[in-house]
């Protein structure tokens, strides 16, 4: 099990971590995916190590916008 924590921008409300976890759960491998608005964070637990890239552009397809890892 891989687990990564991404800082995440522009997440504000539910609505943004449903949206958030749809995205990050369409990835083939992703086993639970944590959000926390608060920190603006997304901890995501894989069975494989998943690219960073991948996350990223998962989520950003949604407009949200991934400043790196923790």
């Amino acid at each position: 099990m891989v687990e990564k924590v991404l800082k995440v921008e522009g997440m504000s409300c539910q609505h943004c971590v449903e949206t958030i976890k749809r995205a990050l759960f369409s990835l083939e491998g992703v086993s639970h995916v944590e959000v926390s608005l608060e920190e603006g964070s997304v901890k995501v637990r894989m069975e494989e190590d998943l690219p960073f890239h991948t996350l990223k552009s998962s989520i950003e397809e949604w407009g949200y916008r991934v400043l790196g890892e923790v």
